[in-house]
């Protein structure tokens, strides 16, 4: 089984080498600033890099006067839309909306009730994988982590398909709208393999049902009996709704749009996005959240009193406890400052359900997290700066709420954010027309080259 492949190279051996590499592959700090390099796309003032132009999604949390930046409360736009308003009326009509999500992103209008359905219904039907695709590509080959698994499965569908190359609009609509439905699927699918092959448990794979939202589909396939709330299914609804799209600038959407630019296959584009989402520094995010409250929670005698769980984010930041990088996750983001109203949306739909559930202390410890992290940053770094809480801080604890396991925080993330790389592919199949290309200078020294016997 390729669980038990072990290396043949061994660390040691390894270990000797990367002395030899340290040598040769370190650049100074002074060089990037010499050269006016603006490492990882950022300009000075942490803003991003003008990169390209998008219809899909507007992402605002600050405005520039007079050359400054200057800070405003969070505002997440998807094709014009303000995504407050978006949830606030599938709230107000106690409807799902993530389906009405995933046409307005792809499409670019709100549905109607008549293409809504139709869409509901090609989701439905698309969900089911390819015959022994479970058996050949999963079962037989177990990942301890979901999102390579799902990486891998969305590669092997390429050669499930009989027109993988072709870039056409249309086809890459196809490609899209299926891979939408059944990367659910694959995720639960991961899941249960990874349950029995690591940690000896049952496996369950349940029938689909053609009549289900996402939201709905997913609780059904994750849950041993099957059964979930009506409230339970609406708020995985708002979480994918959140998590849908989040503008063309982001590491995952970005690495999409580069490979999309190369002309490659929608399966290799896609991929590329999830390989990106895997990185704790973004989507893996909502997982060191959960590992790092639920540290604070066991060594902190009361974590929902301010002064005691000050003390402990102090350890936190001297890389005294947590996991030694001296980071508290779940606060700051690169373009939001006074607020990411999708935490603002998820902090408000999730409290009550919390509470129901048993997480209040879990759920004050995040208030607290948020409200204590500014002024300490400030006190602690001497950073001046506004920094809010990010959509990371509140989701794992909603996960959790909806018992949805650890192993699953990240794949739900791709489970909708793959609605966002596939309507960015589609942009910039139409619109661009160029590979992506910067420019990266070379500050290595020309040197002779020196025959073997003479090193």
């Amino acid at each position: 089984m390729s669980a038990n492949y072990i290396s043949p190279i061994s660390m040691e051996a390894i270990s000797s080498l990367c002395g030899e590499l340290d040598k040769n592959n370190s650049i100074s700090k002074s060089d990037f600033a010499r050269y006016h390099v603006k490492r990882g796309l950022r300009n000075e003032d942490g803003t991003g890099v003008m990169a390209g132009l998008t219809r899909i999604c507007s992402v605002e949390g600050y405005y520039i006067l007079d050359g400054e930046r200057v800070a405003k409360e969070g505002k997440l736009f998807y094709r014009g839309y303000d995504l407050n308003q978006i949830v606030a009326n599938c709230v107000k009509e106690n409807r799902f909306g993530f389906e009405e999500v995933i046409w307005l992103l792809l499409f670019g209008n709100l549905p109607t009730e008549e293409q809504l359905a139709s869409l509901q219904e090609v989701l439905s039907v698309c969900r089911a994988l390819p015959d022994d695709f479970i058996e050949d590509m999963m079962i037989k080959h177990p990942s301890k982590d979901i999102m390579n698994k799902m990486a891998r499965s969305i590669m092997c569908l390429y050669s499930y398909d009989e027109n993988p190359d072709d870039i056409s609009v249309a086809n890459v609509l196809r490609q899209s709208l299926q891979l939408i439905a059944q990367v659910p699927t694959i995720m639960n699918t991961a899941y249960q393999v990874k349950r029995r092959a690591f940690y000896g448990k049952s496996m369950y794979l349940h029938p689909i049902l053609r009549d289900q939202t996402t939201a709905q589909y997913i609780l059904n396939q994750t849950r041993s009996d099957k059964k979930f709330t009506d409230e339970e299914a609406k708020l995985l609804d708002i979480m994918l709704m959140l998590h849908a799209e989040h503008g063309g600038g982001n590491n995952s959407t970005f690495s999409t749009r580069v490979l999309t630019s190369s002309g490659t296959d929608t399966y290799s584009a896609i991929t590329a996005g999830f390989g990106s989402l895997k990185g704790p520094r973004h989507g893996g995010a909502n997982v060191k959240v959960s590992k790092m409250l639920s540290e604070i929670i066991e060594n902190v005698p009361d974590p929902t009193d301010e002064g005691q769980l000050k003390d402990y984010l102090i350890k936190i930041l001297k890389k005294e406890a947590g996991d030694g990088l001296g980071l508290i996750y779940g606060m700051g983001h690169a373009v939001y400052t006074l607020s990411d109203p999708r935490a603002v949306i998820l902090k408000k739909s999730a409290r009550e359900l919390a509470y129901q559930a048993g997480y209040e202390k879990e759920f004050r410890t995040l208030e607290n997290i948020e409200k204590i992290t500014p002024g300490l940053l400030c006190e602690f770094k001497g950073e001046n700066k506004e920094i809010c809480a990010n959509v990371d801080l509140y989701s794992g604890l909603v996960y959790k709420t909806l018992k949805l396991p650890e192993d699953l925080f990240t794949p739900l993330f791709a489970s909708a954010r793959i609605v966002g790389w596939c309507a960015h592919r589609l942009e910039e199949l139409t619109s661009s027309g160029k590979i992506i290309r910067p420019a990266y200078k070379s500050v290595s020294k020309t040197r002779d080259y020196v025959p073997i016997e003479k090193r």
